[in-house]
């Protein structure tokens, strides 16, 4: 009896430590899942960070291009303005511009310009499971807004252009808002199951399966030992009681 009690308990010796070693194997795998969504959530702040500074610059932008239409509009009517009234106009015009460039020259985040065109999208990976997202920024150029060398004083000049781009800035703008709210749900997302994952049934669901296959896997072993075992006792009391009959 003490032979198979031997057996057994080193049946559930072995199988305690297999569970706790497969039991500690899920809880490292959670772990580095939780840590993957948490690092997420940072490359989503970052990227929320570029979006809100793009347009907070990008707001500047319209604000001086709203004041080069207006000043536009009034120079319009030549009928009102003499040509040294155009000028002052033009001089204040050529500030605004200055701004503009100067907004698309040194908006930058962690050293990286967001709207000079150099750099016009970012990958970033957002989950433990390695999805990225795309945040794309602007080009706020002159060039690019099609208003470089914008002029009242010349003959063919046109307001439309500073409506057009108006347009292109109003557009950025809302492909930024549209972005950052995406992020705002790969976030919340994130947070909600980094904080499920390492206390979600599926770990303890993992953890039974794995019990349960050890089980079957050790039951026949078991039984095979204590069968051996038996069989040894047997032998052995069949030698003794030969060896009774010569005594």
């Amino acid at each position: 009896m003490s032979s198979i009690s031997a057996v057994s308990g080193s049946y559930y010796s072995n199988y305690s430590s297999y569970v706790d070693t497969s039991g500690t194997a899920i809880e490292q795998s959670a772990i580095r899942q939780v840590n993957g969504y948490d690092t997420g959530s940072e490359n989503i702040t970052s990227a929320q960070s570029v979006l809100n500074i793009t347009d907070d610059a990008l707001g500047q932008i319209t604000d001086y291009l709203q004041s080069i239409y207006e000043i536009s509009v009034k120079a319009s009517n030549t009928a009102v303005y003499s040509s040294d009234d155009i000028d002052t106009m033009q001089s204040q015009i050529d500030q605004y511009l200055k701004g503009i460039t100067d907004i698309a020259s040194n908006t930058t985040y962690n050293e990286k310009n967001l709207l000079d065109g150099s750099i016009t999208n970012f990958d970033i990976t957002t989950d433990a499971n390695g999805s990225t997202s795309k945040v794309s920024t602007a080009n706020a150029t002159l060039q690019a807004l099609g208003i470089d060398g914008y002029n009242i004083k010349s003959g063919d000049w046109d307001v439309s252009s500073i409506e057009d781009a108006m347009k292109k800035v109003n557009s950025a703008r809302s492909s930024a808002g549209a972005q950052s709210n995406a992020l705002t749900y790969k976030d919340a997302y994130n947070q909600l199951t980094s904080q499920n994952t390492l206390a979600s049934s599926s770990v303890d669901d993992q953890l039974e399966e794995i019990i349960k296959k050890y089980s079957e896997d050790r039951k026949q072993e078991l039984l095979d030992n204590v069968r051996m075992i038996m069989q040894k006792k047997d032998e052995e009391q069949m030698k003794q009681s030969t060896m009774n009959l010569f005594v």
